[in-house]
């Protein structure tokens, strides 16, 4: 297989999402709701004028896709949209709470385990396929969060908090896999917007702080570099990569996010912490061997 630009983008994009904890760190005074409703207010802005200057097409196309639909379809594409919009700021919110009054260890953990949830939901709900080495895969990512639970319940909760959310968040996707990803992100965050938006004294509350530049300047950073770069890199790499290639590479992410938090940010695990996540890094590197494949495996993120 010659490495080539798409493995570079495909790289960098899980690079990236890999350091995110740093913004999020940078805004541990402000509440975690105030840090998403910027977030998602900067991202969507972003996209908006993205979509109006290069994508002009796509949206025409989308358009044009919707209406050919009969009335279930047209359903189906609005609920769809809407619990995408739902999920994806259930699971930013949940992550940035994490990372800054847990521990990034447990948003790392989480991340390991999504993909593997994503794959039972999409046996359950899309029936599909899953190898018998992926089964024990699953039964070791079980044994992995019976371990975190023992040891806290607590940090257990939100890491299934964050990998349910972005787990089904992906299979809403897949769902609508006929539909451009960024039209469709778009419109997600529109309607997640158009939702907290209105209500920003209630949704923030009393613990909002005052916006100053520093604040306006990362999440700046976190919306454009952490959110919408590495957003646009993953769907290049994904024009050539194949799809396992891809859910491979995303295991950059919460590796680097481990690391950090033991190194960097000088975090601690217990003795049963760490076997549990010795466990779950087991798990993933069975789910991804290819043992009895005969095609190429649907992806797992």
């Amino acid at each position: 297989m010659k490495f080539n630009r798409y493995h570079v983008a495909a790289i960098s994009a899980f690079v990236i999402w890999g350091f995110i904890p740093f913004p999020l760190k940078a805004l541990h005074d402000f509440p975690s709701s105030q840090i998403l409703y910027f977030r998602v207010l900067v991202a969507v802005l972003t996209l908006l004028v993205v979509s109006g200057t290069t994508r002009r097409e796509q949206w025409r196309q989308t358009l044009g896709r919707f209406k050919g639909q009969d009335r279930l379809e047209k359903r189906r594409f609005i609920l769809f949209t809407l619990l995408g919009g739902a999920l994806l700021a259930i699971n930013w919110l949940a992550f940035i709470y994490v990372v800054n009054h847990v521990d990034i260890q447990t948003g790392s953990f989480s991340y390991l385990l999504c993909p593997i949830l994503t794959a039972v939901l999409g046996f359950l709900i899309l029936r599909e396929h899953l190898r018998v080495n992926q089964w024990f895969s699953v039964g070791l990512s079980f044994m992995s969060c019976l371990l975190v639970g023992t040891d806290s319940l607590y940090n257990l909760l939100f890491g299934l908090l964050i990998a349910a959310s972005y787990a089904f968040y992906l299979i809403t996707q897949r769902l609508l896999k006929d539909y451009d990803k960024i039209v469709l992100l778009t419109l997600q965050l529109l309607l997640a917007f158009l939702f907290i938006g209105p209500s920003y004294p209630w949704f923030v509350g009393e613990d909002a702080q005052p916006i100053t530049g520093h604040f306006v300047g990362q999440i700046v950073l976190l919306s454009w570099l952490f959110t919408v770069i590495p957003l646009f890199l993953n769907l290049y790499a994904l024009k050539e990569l194949k799809s396992a290639t891809v859910g491979v590479l995303m295991y950059l992410n919460p590796i680097i996010n481990f690391t950090m938090a033991f190194l960097y940010f000088g975090e601690v695990a217990s003795q049963q912490k760490i076997i549990a996540y010795g466990v779950i890094f087991l798990s993933v590197i069975l789910y991804n061997l290819p043992i009895g494949k005969k095609q190429e495996a649907q992806p797992v993120a």
